[in-house]
């Protein structure tokens, strides 16, 4: 591979994302999608800020380990008036547990003069002091230039010191910012061909907000110019309208350019999934109409343009779904979805014969319950047993004969107003039948415990099994209180194992019945394996 054509993919969903109205973050979905990047190939990933609130704090004190990408902590130069060495938020950078981190600082003179309140050659000290005393802490450090673009229309010669003061104090990569994303493409092209003449584009990356819809294209325009650095986010999360979407540049860099990156061909197949896990995680509807991997990206309506995509999809799809994980949708007569299917097998290592006629079937019955709500992209657990149930690869562990859930809200002897949730259940295991009864905190904790009391007995490894989250989604709002609803369930063990499921009904208790008996089958299906 030819360095010069070499992108390198920033991601940045676990910190830009996380400003998003209505988006909340939790440390362990971090560590969920940051893992998620890192099977996909992306170089770095961002973390998040040390310091700035608990849920960063908790994530960077017990870190995921990632494989192929790089861990990045994010933070800002050294205030005004104290040295590198004694700045407390670059102190809380720097003892992040990663071997990167990327600085934020100003490049826009007037900023300079407003926000920070000092002269324009302090400000170039603070850029510089700061990342050479990174460097001796860190083997990769980056300097994220804050307005950029603003800041080289207004006066140019300043913005580009800022930028040379980091290159010149020895930053890996410094990030042309389009920070309020104002500008665009042909104005991203001009001024990255004006910065390579003094930087290299093998140390610039670009890093544009969509508040003109122009985060992508401008993202484009930059490694056109010369950049080999791309930062963004999934699905295009961020703050106001947005980041630059991955999501839609990768394959835009990968099929529709000569530029390439770290991700194989295999890894860009797992493009669709990664985004609606990412949904799935937020408790989110997936946007249909993403470019790349929406359900929409490729579907077609009866009429010309069906029979134009069934002699040749070229005609009206710009590269095959399949390279991006997706696939065709024909909305009268859907004729497409095995090879996916199948390609889910191997990732869950499930092997089967591609020829048997179970194969077709399952994918019917996955077509019949994604259509009544069920989402498998996020619940790779209830995918796995509803393949196995369907290929025949399943023993019965357990069968519930009924369950009854109880709700009483009432005043105590104390005069205090009090829910309480009481559960029954009946389980045949073995061929023994068995009733009994729990009262929990609310009524999935109170049908959790009754059913794990009928099963420990016998399987005594689901002990250490615990619900780490809970989401619900309702699917027909229009419905009003008798709308179906979606559950996932998360779940966990002492061996640090984590697994989703599903279940959907428009009874909530039986789609969280339905989601906790996978879950808890998933658990018994692996400890018998191992």
């Amino acid at each position: 591979m030819s360095d010069d054509k070499r992108v390198y993919l920033f991601d940045s969903t676990l910190r830009d994302g996380a400003q998003t109205q209505g988006v909340d973050f939790s440390a362990d979905d971090k560590a969920a999608i940051a893992l998620a990047l890192d099977r996909i190939g992306i170089d770095y990933v961002e973390g998040g800020w040390p310091g700035a609130n608990p849920t960063d704090d908790a994530f960077f004190g017990s870190p995921p380990t990632l494989k192929r990408a790089r861990l990045v902590a994010f933070g800002m130069t050294r205030r005004p008036g104290r040295s590198a060495e004694n700045d407390p938020g670059l102190g809380a950078l720097l003892n992040a547990k990663t071997s990167a981190v990327c600085m934020v600082g100003k490049s826009w003179d007037f900023h300079v003069d407003v926000a920070l309140g000092v002269s324009n050659a302090e400000n170039l000290e603070m850029i510089a002091e700061s990342v050479a005393h990174a460097k001796t802490r860190r083997d990769e450090v980056m300097f994220d230039a804050e307005h950029f673009f603003d800041g080289y229309k207004a006066n140019p010669g300043y913005a580009l010191d800022c930028a040379l003061a980091a290159h010149q104090a020895g930053a890996r990569w410094v990030v042309l910012c389009d920070t309020n994303g104002g500008t665009l493409p042909h104005e991203i092209a001009r001024i990255v061909g004006e910065v390579t003449k003094k930087i290299p584009g093998s140390h610039l990356g670009i890093h544009c907000h969509n508040d003109t819809e122009n985060a992508v294209a401008n993202s484009l325009a930059a490694v056109q110019a010369g950049v080999r650095q791309v930062q963004g986010t999934l699905n295009g999360l961020g703050e106001r309208c947005g980041n630059a979407n991955l999501v839609s540049l990768i394959p835009s860099l990968m099929l529709k350019t000569d530029f390439k990156t770290g991700l194989s061909d295999k890894d860009l197949a797992q493009l669709t999934h990664v985004s609606r896990l990412l949904d799935e995680r937020l408790n989110r509807a997936p946007n249909r109409h993403a470019a790349y991997v929406g359900d929409s990206a490729f579907a077609h309506k009866g009429g010309l343009h069906v029979s134009a995509v069934e002699k040749d999809p070229r005609t009206y799809e710009h590269i095959e779904p399949k390279l991006v994980g997706n696939r065709r949708h024909i909305v009268v007569s859907d004729q497409s979805g095995r090879a996916n299917i199948l390609a889910r097998f191997r990732e869950i290592g499930f092997e089967v014969n591609a020829s048997d006629p179970k194969v077709a079937s399952l994918v019917e019955i996955v077509k019949q319950r994604e259509f009544d709500g069920y989402a498998y992209d996020g619940a790779e657990a209830s995918f796995e047993l509803l393949a196995r149930r369907a290929i025949g690869g399943l023993p019965e562990l357990f069968k519930l004969s009924r369950f009854r859930v109880m709700d009483e809200r009432r005043w105590n002897a104390r005069g205090e107003l009090i829910t309480e949730s009481e559960a029954t259940v009946n389980v045949e295991v073995g061929g023994e039948a068995t009733m009994t009864v729990a009262v929990g905190n609310g009524p999935v904790n109170a049908l959790d415990t009754a059913l794990r009391k009928a099963l420990l007995p016998h399987y005594p490894q689901l002990d250490d099994m615990r619900l780490v989250d809970f989401k619900v989604r309702i699917l027909t709002p229009q419905a009003g209180t008798e709308a179906i609803t979606r559950v996932m369930i998360e779940s966990a063990d002492k061996n640090g194992e984590r697994w989703s499921t599903v279940g959907v009904s428009p009874n909530i208790i039986d789609a969280s019945y339905e989601a906790l008996n996978d879950a808890i089958t998933w658990k018994l299906l692996k400890s018998r394996d191992r």
